[in-house]
């Protein structure tokens, strides 16, 4: 019988996430289904529980139901608990339980597939929401030295600060108090999806070996233009993040992990 996954999310008519589970269950010859279930915005719990009830062993989760997906889990693992959100879930013995592996698959990208050595370097997140916060325990897992996170709100990021400060030495401060030093830059808020451009100085992007825009395929966005002009020697979007954090999904229903190097670059638009 096939086995049949799905990503939930509001909307999904851009969704990736079929594609590149097709394209893993390709390589690896298994039999599965996976599809994008859009469900009411009111409505997750329902969707989930008519997908697991019709034999569903898991699914990805993105917005708006990312915060859902982890308090609907009847377990949920450290990377959950840590961020407050969950983007996938396994079904066993009819339970759920929640991951989250976006912050695995960012390292996964910057270290395995950009070659951009994590250890001992000074990091700059721009942005204080669910993907910095699930970003920082993976990162110093990863031997980075400090993690500086700027965001309009100062309190938001005083807030991941407080939390997570015994896992290493983290800043919190406005866009103005950035300083300068860092060796890779990212951004994850969303104003590169409107087009908007992040009051960080020109100075704060000097001597960076990376910058790292956390969506995807929308080419040379407002930071990656201002990362560049600033002087950053390498560029890169959220592709790579998206294609790894999906293979690490795989592995965990599937007991495999796929090549993730066709579907990344099959993916990759040109940063032009």
């Amino acid at each position: 019988m096939t086995d049949r996954y799905a990503v939930f999310g509001n909307p999904l008519s851009h969704t990736k996430s079929p594609f590149i589970h097709a394209e893993f269950a390709r390589q690896l010859g298994d039999d599965l289904s996976y599809e994008a279930i859009e469900a009411p915005r009111d409505g997750f719990e329902a969707a989930v529980r008519s997908f697991v009830a019709a034999g569903g062993k898991g699914f990805n989760v993105t917005v708006p139901f990312k915060v859902d997906a982890a308090r609907l889990a009847d377990e949920a693992h450290e990377a959950v608990v840590i961020c407050g959100a969950s983007n996938c879930v396994k079904v066993e013995d009819g339970r759920l339980v929640a991951e989250n592996f976006d912050g695995v698959g960012l390292v996964r990208d910057i270290v395995d597939n950009l070659g951009v050595a994590l250890a001992d370097a000074r990091v700059l997140f721009a942005g204080a929401g669910g993907a910095t916060r699930g970003a920082i325990v993976p990162f110093f897992e990863a031997g980075v030295r400090e993690i500086v996170i700027a965001n309009r709100t100062v309190a938001k990021a005083e807030h991941i600060r407080d939390l997570l400060r015994a896992r290493g030495p983290i800043r919190a401060c406005g866009y103005d108090d950035i300083g300068t030093g860092f060796d890779i830059i990212l951004n994850s808020t969303s104003a590169s999806l409107s087009g908007a451009a992040l009051p960080i100085p020109d100075t704060a992007f000097h001597g960076v070996r990376l910058a790292y825009e956390l969506a995807y395929g929308k080419g040379k966005t407002p930071f990656l233009q201002m990362a560049e002009a600033g002087g950053a020697e390498h560029l890169a979007d959220g592709v790579g993040m998206l294609v790894e954090q999906a293979a690490e999904a795989f592995a965990w229903w599937r007991g495999k992990r796929p090549n993730t190097a066709p579907v990344i670059e099959a993916m990759t638009i040109p940063l032009e």
